[in-house]
């Protein structure tokens, strides 16, 4: 892990512009307790490895990301430094560990205020999503990089959705009250990108505490778009998504001989 992570220069193509640097916030502060007693979810082993350690290695696998700010547990940003120390990681990226806050908004919020000058675009992705893809996060930001404030990875839904009414008990029924057209609706995934000073207003103007960053973009006014997400990009939550993730990544090692 380097310590300074100040970028060069940005590097300047045959079109004159200067490169958009991206940067990705990791927020990693939560216990995950649908996964049960334990280490909080970032730190669960996923194929003998923390999940979060997949996570920054899916945003790292991007030659545009050039920094990693890893939003730690409020008490627990010294293990987490230990264990980023403790594992192989690419040189070219540089890495942040910052303590968190007790809402992921207010973690991302502090890896945001964390992030050195320089860098345009920031990715906010889930510890929890540890395989997603890299031509996944390059989507997203080339996105950004084309003029869209906001960028989320989505998939068609699969299954029919239904709206109801809230139930009336703990047991209780609940009455449904819409079938809603699926073919207009998407399941957003992370990392999801952003102009850099976009994402920033946002967190300074919403103050309702949410858990996804693009729609605090969209209560700005201004339009998120979607990109192609991917099936293997699925939030691991429950101990049947750990079984799955762990296929997908004994996959993965077959196929890829590693």
């Amino acid at each position: 892990m380097t310590d300074d992570p100040f970028p060069p220069p940005s590097p300047t193509p045959a079109s004159g512009r200067p490169t958009a640097r991206t940067a990705a916030v990791i927020p990693a502060a939560g216990r995950g307790v649908r996964l049960g007693p334990g280490a909080p979810k970032a730190l669960r082993t996923l194929g003998g490895t923390p999940m979060l350690i997949h996570a920054i290695r899916a945003m790292a696998d991007s030659r545009a990301v050039s920094l990693v700010v890893v939003v730690a547990p409020p008490d627990g940003a010294a293990e987490v430094k230990t264990l980023l120390d403790a594992h192989a990681l690419p040189e070219r990226t540089d890495f942040l560990v910052v303590p968190g806050g007790e809402s992921r908004q207010e973690s991302v919020k502090l890896g945001l205020d964390a992030l050195p000058a320089g860098y345009d675009i920031v990715l906010v992705h889930d510890a929890a999503r540890p395989l997603v893809p890299v031509d996944t996060v390059d989507g997203v930001i080339e996105a950004v990089r084309d003029g869209a404030p906001a960028v989320v990875p989505a998939l068609p839904l699969a299954d029919t959705v239904k709206q109801v009414e809230p139930a009336a008990g703990p047991d209780a029924p609940e009455p449904v009250v819409a079938t809603p057209d699926r073919s207009l609706l998407r399941a957003v995934q992370t990392p999801q990108g952003f102009d850099r000073a976009t994402l920033v207003r946002a967190h300074d103007t919403v103050k309702d505490n949410v858990t996804d960053d693009a729609s605090m973009v969209e209560q700005l006014g201004l339009t998120v778009v979607t990109v192609p997400g991917h099936e293997e990009a699925f939030k691991v939550t429950r101990p049947l998504d750990l079984v799955l993730a762990e296929a997908v990544l004994a996959r993965r090692r077959l196929n890829d001989g590693f």
